[in-house]
């Protein structure tokens, strides 16, 4: 009863929140796909859609399944999906390959990749690792390794790697067993390890924590027809970015209702959500700013590593055209609404 409770004043809330909602069948789709399912990880559509931001834009949100073998980049070009959630090294490979797209948000800005390994080991660089086994969670986690071993000077061939998977027994296994010496992944893997009983230390090289780790591509083809949509998508996500700044507390309850078995620790749920909003909320003035600078800088060391054949000009696929629109709403109302429904359901 108590659950059903909650759920009534949610729905009476986010109504009173959204007067003017709009019908489903009023809604313009915007099909996205990431690495993760609704997670702490990408709290803003998470808090997006608990405020009901998502369809005050008139947007419903389609989160196409991340778990695939296909290049999320196949996924604009063959028009299944409208925006999809790159990397540095997956957008220009993808550049390479010929995909006409553009980067249109940074949705990260600081590094969530790392190299972790256990707490007590004696293991302090990524030299160390040198003739060891390194795991990886998947292997799109390869690149970032790459660049972390080149950025100390050695390489990724001075040590073996294996691909563990995502499941956190076969995480925690691994480095408590010794199989492997340290792990490339990302936050919600650490967090995982946490939760499984080990305790885990980053050894990520500083040079690679500045980086536009996530973020959202269009095919060229489809920004104008599809512009209105993806401008209130995106406006609806970086009011959900905003909220984390002002109402930390709101933000984790909507998690805890949306993502339990993130919060079944409750330590390890707060210590995700404090490593999200690092990693969410923008450093740029304006939310979700393509940063020029940073692209050009890291594309050395990219090249270095030998995650791509060559440096881009970034002029040829930043493109801010988005970023003025999706800034322009009342941070005021957010703060307000943010605490009503904190109010409501805490």
């Amino acid at each position: 009863m108590k659950m059903l409770r909650m759920m009534a004043a949610t729905t009476a809330l986010a109504t009173a929140l959204v007067p003017l909602a709009l019908s489903a069948q009023d809604l313009t789709e915007v099909r996205m796909i990431n690495p993760l399912p609704r997670s702490t990880n990408f709290f803003p559509l998470v808090v997006g859609e608990a405020l009901g931001y998502f369809e005050e834009e008139g947007v419903k949100v389609d989160l196409l399944p991340s778990d695939t073998s296909i290049p999320y980049v196949a996924f604009l070009q063959n028009g299944q999906a409208d925006l999809a959630m790159l990397d540095p090294f997956e957008t220009i490979n993808a550049l390479d390959a010929g995909a006409e797209i553009n980067t249109v948000f940074e949705v990260m800005q600081n590094a969530p990749e790392g190299i972790g390994v256990p707490a007590g080991s004696s293991v302090q660089s990524m030299a160390d690792l040198v003739g060891t086994t390194v795991g990886l969670v998947s292997d799109r986690d390869r690149a970032f390794l790459q660049a972390a071993m080149a950025a100390e000077g050695v390489s990724i061939d001075d040590v073996k790697t294996v691909v563990l998977g995502e499941a956190g027994p076969t995480l925690a296994a691994a480095m408590r067993d010794g199989n492997v010496s340290a792990i490339a992944g990302a936050a919600p893997d650490w967090i995982v390890l946490i939760a499984n009983g080990i305790d885990t230390r980053l050894i990520t090289p500083q040079s690679l924590l500045a980086s536009p780790a996530n973020t959202f591509s269009m095919a060229v083809s489809e920004i104008e027809a599809k512009r209105e949509a993806v401008t209130g998508f995106l406006r609806a996500w970086c009011k959900g970015m905003h909220v984390a700044t002002v109402n930390r507390d709101a933000v984790a309850e909507m998690l805890r209702q949306t993502v339990p078995e993130e919060w079944e620790i409750e330590e390890a749920g707060q210590l995700y959500l404090d490593m999200s909003i690092g990693m969410n909320v923008s450093v740029t003035e304006q939310c979700g700013q393509p940063q020029a600078d940073v692209w050009t800088a890291i594309q050395p060391r990219m090249v270095e590593s030998g995650g791509i054949a060559a440096a881009r000009d970034v002029a040829t696929f930043l493109n801010d055209s988005f970023i003025a629109a999706i800034n322009d709403f009342d941070r005021a109302e957010v703060e307000a609404e943010a605490a009503a429904w904190f109010e409501a359901n805490k």
